[in-house]
This record gives C-alpha cells, structure tokens and sequence, in this order.
C-alpha cells in the first residue's frame, strides 16, 4: 500500500512537471497548449505508456471542481468596464449562439454519425462553447495586442457560455437515459423552463455568495497566508450549493468571481496570483486527466464523420450562429468575422461528452471519441492560426505602453491601500521630468544602494526604485509614468499619424483648415466629441474615422472612454482584408436603403420621361361673344 502511495504520487508530479515544461514549447512556437496536455495525457494513457484510466465519474468530478477554480479566476480577473463594453454582443453568442451551434451541429450529427436526434443534439451541445484558456494563452503567447472590443467579447462570451452549454447536456442526457421520446413542443417547453430555473437560481446564489465572500474577507483578519485558501473554498461552496438547490453552479462560481473581483475586497494582490498559480494547475489537471481518459484506439471506426464535423464546425456552424447573434449590433466586419473563427473547442467540451457515459447511454462512447476529435481538429487548425488570422483582419494595435518594473506590496493593517515599487525605466515620462500626481505619496527613493526620501532626491532618474503608497484601485496613470516607451515596429511607426491633435479643440478649426465637409452641428462639437459620435458613442483605443482629405485616430482613452489623445495622417490606411459577409443589421439597413434608392431613380426618370412626352391636353378656348 506504502509503495503504491509513492508510485501514484510519483507519476502523477511527473505528469504536471511534463505539462508545465510543455508550456515553454509552446510559448516559444506558440502552439496551443491545451493540445499539448491532451497529447501528454494521451501518450501516457492506455494506448501510449499502458496507464489504465476509465473510471468516468473521477474524471468528471475532478473536471467539474477544475473548471469552477477556473470560472472563478475568470470573473475574477473580468473588469467591469470590459462587460460593459461586450455584455450584450458576448451574452448573445453566450445564449442563442449555443443553441444555434446545438442544431447546427446535431442536424450535421445526425447523418454522418448515424445518431438518433436527441443523441446528435447531445453531441452538439457538448462542443457548443468555446473554450476561453486556449483562446487566450494562444494571443498571450504570440504577443498578439487584439483590440479591446474584440478581447473583451470574447473573454466576456467564454466565461457565460459554460454554464449554458452544460444545462443542455445533461438535460438531454437525463432524458435520453429515461427513454422518453417527448414531442418537439414539450421538450422546448421544458428546457425554456429549465433553463430559466437552473439560470436563474445560479445567478441570485452567485451574487449573495460574492457579497457575502467580500464582506467575510474585509470583516475576518486572517492571515494572508489564509487568505487565499479561504477564497477559494468559499468560492467551491458557491458551486455546491448552487447545484445542491438545482440551479447552475457554473454559472453562481463565475457570478461570484466577478462580484468579488470587482469590489474593494481586501488583499487583492494576493488572491489574483494566488488564484492565477491554481487555475493554472486545475487547467494541467482537468487536460492531463481528459487526456488518460481517451482511448485512441478507439478513434479511427468515426474518424472521417468526427473530422468533417470539426470542420462542419469551424466553416459553417459557428459563423453562422456568430452571424446571426451579432446581427442587432454594428460591429464591424473584421471583428465578426475574428470572433466567429475564434471558437476553439476545449476541455469543457470534452468534459460534457463524459456525461452520456455516465448515463449509460448506449452511444455514449460514440458521442465521447466524436468530441474528443472535434476538439482535437479546432485547436489544431483554429489554434495555429489565431495571430495570422488577427493581422490579416486589422485587429492589431501597437502596444500602449513599453517595459514597466512594477511591485505590488500588501500592507497589514491597511485593507484598502498598497505599497507600489517602481524601478524608473530610462525614457520614462518620470525620468523625463514628468511630476507625480499629488494624489499619490512616494515614501522612499533607493539609489546606488542608499535609501533617501522622496522630497531630498530631486530628479528621479533611470534606474531608481521608488515607493509610493497608493489607494488600492489606483489610477492607471502611474504605470504610464514609469513605463518606458513602447517599442513600435517599422510597419506601426506611422500607425496613429504624423501630428497631435488636442481633443478639446473645436470641430471648426479642423474644417477650416482641411476642408472635411463638416456639417454646421458637427462644426460646433469639440475634435473628440465629432470622433466619438462618428464611432457610434464609444470610442476605442486605435478607432479611426476617416473625413475628407484627412484620418483621425484614436491614440489614448481614460478609464470612462473619454478620448484624451488623437492623431491625424494623411496617408490612407493600409486596407484589410475585405470580408465579404457577416454583414451587420446596420449594414443590411445601409444596403436596402441604397438599393431602394438606385431602384427608384430610373423608375422617377421613366416617369419623368412619361410626362415630358405625353402630348399637352387641349386648352379652351376664351369666348370672344360679349
């Protein structure tokens, strides 16, 4: 018993070292890393080094408690001003984008894998979210600086559509293993009503547990080595009850995370990297354990339905539920056309597909190897072509800011404020001359190896260590402070113009000087006011808009999206690829109107036409007879 302990213990650290060493290999080529756990996990599993796994309700159970430690993580880090610049088009694909890709893929299910309906649903319910740790590691990796719309829909969509996914699932794995073939009509009607009790219980459970986790992190003084622990398991008591009461305890987990991650919890330095550290293990351990659970072997009697599912998937599926969902909002098409290919198919959903094993289902190893190789063709084709995909559209943006050296310190005894260590990078605007903000208390200078006070040191220069006390949710300002200048590539150097343009100067001065064709009202709004209400009422870092002779970009905004910096060029931008769907309903509207107004004139010409060419109608006359 003593030496199984050891040889368990051994071969399990063996597996997330070799999973953590793999996640240099993949920073370096930029693979998709959770591909590489997979293939770890499946080459020491049955078919690879004959590690025998098959019990279905351990790896479940061990998935179910990985992904609420990554779901909590995950609104944990979400701010608040990025769902609200996304919710509605991300909650959208999060909603009906997963019961559009559902059908989609369960019709394609259906005669390709010889599936009833209800098992072809099945299978499409279990590949129908996306997976956000691969998406974003994959534009980590590759360095890649989306643009925030773009990063905040997609962040905002993974982190929802989990929970969505997974009340499908079992719903119709309960109903498959009950034998009961309901009518078309009953069984929506059930799932509406389902679905709204099990969301709905989720969502009051999420937002009275993250309450409830702030106000016992601020009241309790526990140690900050408890701290963290403390947390989480609050956070896995969250799922529980959630689920004990029949709601979605998926969805409670992400619910409190965003609350607490967005609230004036105490020691939040200390929870981010902690949780950071255990989301990455619960990540190694739901894919290593996924991966020991597959049996390879097994894969190729479906291989030729399962791969042209991933491709139905890829091609058709999820564009066209991505296109329908984005229809009500006027984005643009590159964007679209990125979030639709952006759809990667990870751990959850191979997860899902234990779940028909766990029913007994007759089909449900059938469903089980078809997910795995759906996933399996999404992070091999989507995953390697994220980054090319993004420059192709036009959705990089050139760094804000360059290097920054940056420590955030804890203080005991003070919950709402921090330490913040700065080292003075060379071509900062601080080592420039910039002042520091009142608002901010630098305590301590370090140079040359002796410490002086901030009042006696005079200039700061490159190199220096600088303490300042700090409120907790700090102004980004700081970091712009002492950040040094961004690198910027020779293809960006001309990427925000030539020349500076003030904001706050008048729209009339623009026109008087280059003529854009500006209307009176436009005339009497400010530079950033007319750039602003051209962009639809929200700008965004590196928007552009384009009047008359001349293109203003947007070069910084504040925290409220007020645009404090724009540049001005007269070259034309380099153009992206034309897409040439995904059109928005505003775009549709542009089009009808166009239409209808091309197809108007040649009938007012013919009519014209008509008139001038009927003959006069005959005059009277005026009588001469008196």
């Amino acid at each position: 018993m003593e030496h199984a302990i050891y040889l368990i213990t051994l071969v399990g650290t063996a597996l997330v070292v070799a999973a953590a060493f793999s996640s240099l290999i993949a920073f370096r080529f930029g693979a998709p890393l959770l591909l590489l756990f997979l293939c770890i996990g499946l080459a020491t599993g049955t078919d690879g080094l004959g590690i025998q796994f098959d019990n279905a309700r351990v790896a479940y159970f061990a998935g179910s408690l990985a992904l609420a430690v990554i779901l909590f993580d995950s609104g944990f880090g979400t701010p608040l001003n990025a769902l609200r610049q996304a919710a509605a088009p991300a909650l959208s694909l999060a909603t009906f984008g997963v019961l559009l890709t559902t059908g989609l893929i369960g019709a394609a299910a259906h005669y390709l894998l010889d599936l009833s309906w209800l098992e072809s649903f099945l299978l499409g319910a279990a590949v129908a979210s996306t997976d956000a740790a691969a998406v974003f590691f994959l534009l980590r990796a590759g360095e890649i600086n989306l643009r925030e719309r773009v990063r905040s829909t997609l962040e905002v969509e993974s982190g929802t559509n989990d929970p969505i996914a997974i009340f499908l699932t079992i719903t119709l794995v309960e109903v498959i293993a009950a034998h009961a073939n309901p009518e078309a009509n009953v069984l929506v009607t059930n799932l509406i009503l389902g679905f709204l009790v099990n969301m709905g219980l989720g969502a009051i459970v999420g937002v009275l547990g993250g309450l409830a986790i702030v106000r016992l992190v601020d009241r309790l003084n526990l140690d900050h080595g408890l701290l963290p622990i403390f947390v989480l398991t609050l956070s896995l008591m969250v799922f529980a009850a959630a689920g004990a009461i029949g709601g979605s305890g998926f969805l409670a987990v992400y619910t409190a995370g965003l609350i607490a991650g967005n609230s004036d919890i105490r020691a939040v330095t200390i929870l981010k990297r902690f949780q950071d550290g255990m989301s990455w293990l619960a990540q190694i351990i739901m894919f290593l354990i996924l991966g020991l659970f597959a049996t390879p072997s097994q894969f190729p009697a479906i291989m030729v339905p399962a791969i042209a599912l991933g491709l139905f998937l890829m091609f058709i599926a999820r564009p066209v539920a991505v296109w329908l969902c984005l229809i009500p909002f006027r984005l643009p098409r590159p964007e679209v056309a990125f979030v639709s290919w952006v759809g990667l198919r990870g751990a959850v959903s191979i997860l899902l597909a234990i779940t028909p094993l766990l029913g007994g289902l007759e089909n449900g190893r059938t469903i089980f190897n078809a997910a795995f190789i759906i996933v399996l063709v999404s992070l091999v084709i989507q995953g390697w072509t994220v980054g090319p995909l993004a420059r192709r559209l036009g959705l990089i943006v050139p760094a804000r800011l360059g290097p920054l050296d940056k420590v955030e310190l804890e203080l005991p005894g003070s919950a709402h404020h921090e330490l913040l260590a700065y080292r003075v990078a060379p071509g900062s605007p601080v080592a420039r001359g910039e002042r520091i903000p009142r608002w901010a208390r630098p305590s301590l200078v370090l140079r040359d190896g002796r410490s002086m006070r901030f009042q006696d040191m005079g200039r700061l220069a490159a190199g220096d260590q600088v303490y300042i006390f700090v409120p907790d949710r700090y102004p980004r300002l700081l970091d712009k402070l002492f950040a040094s200048r961004a690198v910027v590539e020779p293809e960006d150097a001309d990427f925000f113009g030539a020349f500076a343009v003030d904001p706050a100067r008048s729209a009339a001065e623009l026109e008087a000087a280059y003529g854009p064709g500006l209307t009176e009202a436009e005339q009497r709004q400010t530079v950033g006011a007319l750039v602003t209400a051209r962009l639809g009422g929200n700008a965004e870092y590196a928007d552009r808009v384009l009047l008359g002779p001349i293109e203003l970009i947007v070069r910084d905004v504040d925290d409220k999206g007020r645009i404090t910096g724009l540049g001005l060029s007269f070259e034309p931008t380099a153009p992206v690829a034309r897409v040439p769907i995904f059109l928005s309903a505003g775009e549709i509207g542009d089009r009808l109107g166009a239409f209808i107004r091309k197809w108007r004139k040649p009938a007012e010409a013919r009519m014209a036409t008509h008139v001038e060419d009927a003959p006069e109608p005959p005059v009277e006359k005026a009588s001469t007879e008196s």
